[in-house]
């Protein structure tokens, strides 16, 4: 003997020697023997252990307590109570309380790739996980969607959801920005057998979002390839000193050769240009020592410049004080002063003094 508590929220299903015998309201219960109760909440879907659905619902009183909900294959429902979303529903036959509310079930066909728009985000994220699949495509990017690896459409940022049915759903994005490319280490032979390296950068817009995915195997490769092409072509033209001096021109061939090319790969090139043309260790020194050497022989000449324009300058004056005693007689003042800043105290003697006088007497007289 078993005593069995039904509560208000629950129904419950009897049986003896595992066979249906009835359905239990709410209450208190004593059984005996070999029978079993089965106790289920009110929102709780009814999957018995003991018999199948269909014997349940062959019982009348049982089929009059429940709602019904069947669905096929390749079909999902939607399981709503009293309005409020409750969870989807797979294959097969679903049975609730009808106690519990008012159930209603809207089905869907999962065959189609693309859930319907009149679907809310915020039922499909209630959903089971294993129902969708979720896509997003960022701000700035453009999402080419892929169903069994077949272009479909392009997709605006925003997220996408799509039914899990098999299908193979991608997207693959495309920036809609200037994108910048670089291009790094590339190492080249000049004409006369020196070996650099040159460091490209430019920038990139794609201008066919389809095309770009449907006629490219890989964009971004092609365009690498291209510009590793141009540059190898240009380098190999040219000798060190005329690639070091031109810097400009190889950045214009470059860009030139680089945009024909995108234009067959659906981008446009922007701008761009030569950022670094990067020598050898031994070839850096040897350019170091005859920039040295050139900037060395440059100071000389200047130098040599400017004592031949000072020499000048005094050979100037000492002719113009030759021709002229008065002007000879005031760059001596001149010196004398000069010496003077210079002096802090001066000391005459006697005999120094009666020389000055006498030298300044002698002058006087002149």
């Amino acid at each position: 003997m078993k005593k069995i508590i039904v509560s208000e929220k629950q129904k419950a299903l009897l049986f003896k020697n595992g066979k249906y015998v009835k359905l239990l309201d709410a209450g208190k219960y004593i059984v005996f023997g070999n029978a079993e109760v089965e106790r289920f909440m009110a929102e709780s879907e009814i999957i018995s252990r003991f018999c199948t659905s269909e014997i349940l619902l062959a019982n009348k009183s049982f089929a009059d307590a429940v709602s019904v909900c069947e669905v096929g294959d390749n079909k999902i429902a939607l399981h709503f109570l009293d309005g409020r979303f409750v969870g989807s529903l797979g294959r097969g036959k679903h049975i609730f309380w009808s106690f519990a509310g008012r159930h209603e079930f809207s089905v869907y066909d999962m065959s189609e790739v693309e859930i319907p728009k009149e679907i809310p985000e915020y039922i499909i994220n209630g959903m089971n996980s294993d129902d969708y699949i979720e896509k997003t495509v960022p701000a700035f990017f453009k999402g080419i969607l892929l169903i069994d690896g077949k272009i479909a459409r392009v997709l605006e940022p925003g997220s996408y959801y799509f039914w899990n049915n098999g299908t193979r759903i991608e997207v693959k994005l495309a920036d809609t920005r200037l994108v910048k490319f670089d291009i790094n280490g590339q190492e080249m032979l000049t004409q006369d057998k020196v070996t650099v390296r040159v460091n490209f950068t430019c920038n990139y817009r794609i201008t066919d979002f389809v095309k770009v995915f449907s006629e490219t195997d890989d964009y971004l490769d092609q365009l690498y390839m291209r510009a590793q092409l141009a540059i190898r072509e240009y380098v190999g033209r040219y000798k060190l000193d005329e690639i070091l001096g031109e810097r400009e021109a190889m950045s214009r061939y470059i860009l030139t050769s680089l945009s024909g090319g995108a234009k067959e790969l659906h981008l446009e090139i922007c701008d761009g240009g030569v950022r670094d043309v990067i020598l050898p260790g031994e070839i850096r020194d040897i350019m170091n020592t005859v920039l040295v050497a050139e900037k060395k022989a440059q100071a000389s000449v200047i130098t040599r410049r400017e004592e031949v324009a000072s020499t000048r300058s005094l050979l100037n004056t000492a002719k113009l004080m030759e021709e002229n005693k008065t002007l000879y007689r005031l760059k001596e003042m001149e010196y004398i002063e000069r010496i003077c800043e210079n002096v802090g105290n001066i000391n005459l003697g006697a005999q120094d003094l009666r020389s000055l006088i006498s030298t300044l007497a002698g002058q006087g007289t002149n």
